[in-house]
């Protein structure tokens, strides 16, 4: 097994109902741990820069002004393959795919408003990461 950090959103639908610790304990109590976080009101820019990658996507726009529409809590997750690890404690994209138990099956409202972002893979992980936080952030 391979130690390994990823990156987390807890999304603007999370933090406007107040949740965002259960969304943690979720988390750790699935092995991963904080080692760096912090809550943000993401610009518009700061949106539109992270999910370039939707940019010709019909739900672009959707996307990126419900990502501004309230805070949001960032943050490095370390632990055993914490990538799959975080993708498995999530859930599938679409709550009413989602297994039990699971983040997004427990807390989220919709396909769009669906609580928690995750890393998909060792490359975006390191990049999400450097988008948001500088190394003497991360304090594991």
């Amino acid at each position: 097994m391979a130690l390994e950090r990823t990156f987390s959103i807890i999304k603007p639908d999370a933090t406007r109902r107040n949740i965002t610790g259960k969304v943690v304990a979720k988390l750790e109590e699935g092995g991963l741990r904080v080692v760096a976080s912090k809550r943000i009101h993401m610009t518009r820019e700061q949106a539109e820069g992270f999910y370039a990658v939707h940019k010709e996507r019909p739900f672009f726009g959707e996307l990126v002004d419900f990502m501004i529409s309230a805070p949001v809590i960032v943050q490095v997750l370390e632990g055993e393959n914490a990538i799959m690890r975080n993708r498995e404690i999530m859930g599938d994209t679409n709550p009413k795919d989602a297994a039990a138990g699971t983040i997004r099956a427990e807390f989220a409202e919709s396909i769009g408003e669906n609580t928690v972002h995750g890393s998909d893979g060792p490359d975006t992980a390191r990049d999400e990461i450097k988008f948001f936080f500088a190394d003497d952030e991360i304090v594991g």
